[in-house]
């Protein structure tokens, strides 16, 4: 892993790390789901800083908050690989990999200039696939299509599994998405009143992880086929409570989540944004009914379950309108299938498509800048789209490297207008290869664009920091973070800040709020064909022949202490 000149990185948290008191010693040769469930998880993704308040300086002390996407079982099980996985998983092995993903909480502070973990701190929390239980709320809690054998009320879901992105409201709490949910159920749907809901999510006939289904029933399409409606949702939690029970808000909407970023709306209600992460899927946004009461939690615990989720439709001229998905408002009627608005949330994707929303380049991370109020969506990539199919904000066919879109609400509305102004902030690619396309600021270098931008963040500053996924396969090099300004004369003029280590995506940027600390997630180092937990193609970070590669969350600072990028 490398960063510019004049910074450092240093690992905080790695894959098996103690998280509760008493985690036995990790031995990547011995595990099982009782020490995974008390060890810092796989595939970190969303990285959150939440200070402490305990009177210490709010950059110096807090809780760092980690989503752990997915896992690779041919990287974290000695003798596992691509021709037997599907043969050697046992219930045990797969306990271990729900254990493994989720999210974990812990309690870091900065001493000497350098972070470390607080052991045994009473924070301290592991939030997994294998065993949490979450409470369900909003307009599909309770309803009989959420309603399985374990859970007939369908108030409760055990865990929570590809958590990729997320956010922080404005009370204090943390949001983590669900996204792919698709790939964790095995077979095919035995009932078929949900064959077109499961189709049009990719639900059915193949699977990330066939032998979750083998070992248990509820990810068994035919035993229980009504279990992947209690998956794609946004779940929010206290970080400050370890007890609290998370929950589902089922008024965000049904999809695969990247991102669940917030913002006051001119009259101080909530709105969340997300992509929904696959080619051709579109950008959503949620305004609270209710507004947003400062320094009354209590108050604001319910703002997520009541408001106006819609869906955006660029235009050719430039602007952006949203469409609400409401029960009953055009073709969201019975006659379509939606009975009410909890059939709205459960088939998102399908109310969207009836609205003749804007298919988006595989729309990820959504972010808002502090200064300017803009928001930027990342578009990370989009191969299939043909010639035919460009459009204003999708302009290239067999998108390889990606874009992003600026979103400009106006003044009077700020972000709860029905409708906003876009730009383009740049295209990614080569500029100096004519063929791809891109579009940045005139001097950006050879070692400054960028392909396939996926996560992103904002300094204090209002400079745009951009992490990238899957630009070895689309660019010839490792995936980073880069960043630019996104006014003024340096406007989409991207630098490289940090290259990744070999086959790892680069995830999750958070600054502390002093802007002294980056923090970043390094998901699937080594990743690859033909690498393997005995034969990897790197090491990172530990180079210890008796370890395996493991993700990661490293803290950026500059050499000396100051502003990050300064």
């Amino acid at each position: 892993l490398h960063v510019a000149a004049g910074s450092g990185a240093r690992v905080v948290l790695r894959w098996g790390d103690a998280v509760l008191s008493g985690a036995p010693t990790f031995d990547p040769r011995d595990q099982s789901a009782a020490a995974q469930a008390m060890q810092f998880g796989y595939n970190c993704d969303f990285v959150c800083f939440m200070p402490l308040p305990r009177g210490s300086r709010a950059s110096d002390h807090g809780l760092l908050c980690v989503n752990h996407e997915f896992t690779n079982a041919t990287m974290m099980f000695l003798g596992v690989n691509r021709d037997n996985a599907a043969a050697v998983m046992t219930r045990a092995l797969a306990e271990v990999e729900m254990a493994a993903q989720g999210h974990s909480v812990v309690e870091i502070e900065r001493t000497g200039g350098a972070w470390r973990p607080v052991a045994g701190s009473a924070y301290n929390r592991r939030i997994t696939a294998l065993a949490t239980p979450m409470r369900l709320a909003g307009p599909a809690a309770g309803h009989p299509r959420l309603a399985t054998s374990a859970d007939p009320d369908a108030t409760t879901v055990v865990g929570t599994m590809a958590n990729c992105a997320g956010g922080v409201t404005p009370w204090g709490t943390v949001l983590i998405a669900e996204e792919n949910f698709d790939g964790y159920f095995a077979g095919e749907a035995g009932e078929a009143a949900e064959a077109i809901n499961h189709a049009r999510y990719g639900v059915g006939g193949g699977t990330y992880y066939p032998w979750w289904g083998r070992h248990h029933a509820r990810f068994d399409l035919a035993r229980e086929p009504r279990e992947p409606n209690r998956f794609g949702w946004v779940v929010e939690y206290d970080p400050y409570d370890p007890e609290s029970a998370p929950v589902k808000r089922t008024a965000l909407g049904r999809f695969k989540h990247e991102a669940a970023t917030t913002a006051l709306t001119a009259d101080r209600r909530v709105a969340v944004y997300s992509g929904d992460d696959e080619a051709f899927e579109y950008l959503y946004r949620f305004v609270s009914r209710d507004r947003f009461i400062a320094g009354d939690r209590a108050a604001n615990r319910e703002l997520l379950d009541h408001g106006t989720l819609a869906v955006a439709r660029f235009e050719a001229d430039g602007g952006l309108v949203w469409l609400p998905l409401v029960f009953g408002e055009g073709p969201l009627t019975p006659a379509n299938g939606f009975a009410g608005q909890a059939d709205v949330v459960i088939e998102t994707r399908r109310a969207a498509d009836l609205m003749r929303a804007t298919p988006l380049d595989r729309p990820e991370d959504v972010e808002t800048n502090p200064v300017t109020g803009r928001v930027y969506v990342m578009l990370t990539n989009n191969a299939r789209r043909l010639p035919g199919q460009t459009d204003a904000v999708n302009p290239r066919p067999v998108n390889r490297f990606g874009q992003i879109v600026e979103l400009i609400p106006p003044a009077d509305g700020g972000h709860g207008a029905d409708s906003y102004r876009w730009e383009m902030l740049l295209l990614g690619g080569d500029p100096r290869d004519p063929l791809h396309g891109a579009d940045y600021h005139p001097e950006v270098s050879s070692d400054g664009w960028l392909a396939d931008p996926d996560n992103c963040a904002f300094d204090g500053l209002g400079r745009l920091w951009i992490a990238t996924d899957g630009a070895p396969k689309t660019a010839g090099f490792a995936d980073g973070i880069y960043a630019c300004d996104t006014v003024g004369p340096g406007r989409a003029l991207t630098r490289q800040f940090l290259r990744g280590p070999l086959g790892a995506e680069v995830c999750g940027p958070w600054f502390t709020p002093d802007d002294t600390t980056l923090f970043a997630a390094i998901q699937h180092p080594a990743a690859g064909k033909g690498s393997t937990f005995d034969s990897p193609s790197t090491r990172w970070p530990d180079f210890d022949p008796a370890l395996p590669p493991r993700p990661s969350v490293v803290a950026i600072t500059k050499d000396g202490g100051g502003r990050i990028g300064s």
